[in-house]
């Protein structure tokens, strides 16, 4: 729900975090800190992962090789985050979805537990209920098989 709500959200979002995949998931721009100056980081987790390890895991004074690394490292993140977009969009789709059925469920619960029939039959309303659980379950796989496959794809290669 955070990460639906952050993508959501028409303003902007600053967020530290050591969770990688929800930075995977929510950002659209990473911001590097270093050396006591704060600016736009032209790669992406990955590469920001090299550049640590690079310089002996501290993360301090990362430095890049001139204008034309930072134009294709630009350009390779640009790239990457155009690759990742058809699955944030599957998970946002999902987790949607997943909200959506789940109030369903939720109002439904509410009528049954009252004894109102609220025009179904008893027995309709159940069936009805029992049908809602398995769509949330269809778009919860589909949203965990989603976020599953950024994970996957933002991983380092071994």
């Amino acid at each position: 729900m955070l990460v639906q709500a952050i993508n959501e959200f028409p303003g902007a979002v600053v967020l530290v975090s050591h969770d990688e995949h929800l930075i995977e998931l929510i950002a659209d721009r990473l911001w590097l800190v270093a050396n006591g100056t704060v600016r736009p980081f032209a790669g992406d987790l990955e590469d920001y992962r090299r550049l640590v390890i690079e310089r002996g895991g501290s993360g301090e004074g990362v430095r890049s090789n001139g204008p034309n690394s930072r134009r294709e490292a630009r350009r390779l993140a640009a790239e990457r985050r155009r690759e990742l977009d058809p699955l944030r969009q599957q998970v946002r789709l999902a987790e949607q979805e997943v909200a959506r059925l789940t109030k369903e469920r939720d109002a439904l619960d509410r009528v049954l537990a009252t004894g109102k029939s609220n025009g179904l039959a008893p027995g309709e309303a159940l069936k009805h209920r029992a049908e809602l659980v398995r769509q949330i379950e269809r778009a919860e796989t589909e949203w965990l098989a989603a976020a599953e496959a950024i994970e996957r794809e933002a991983r380092p290669p071994s």
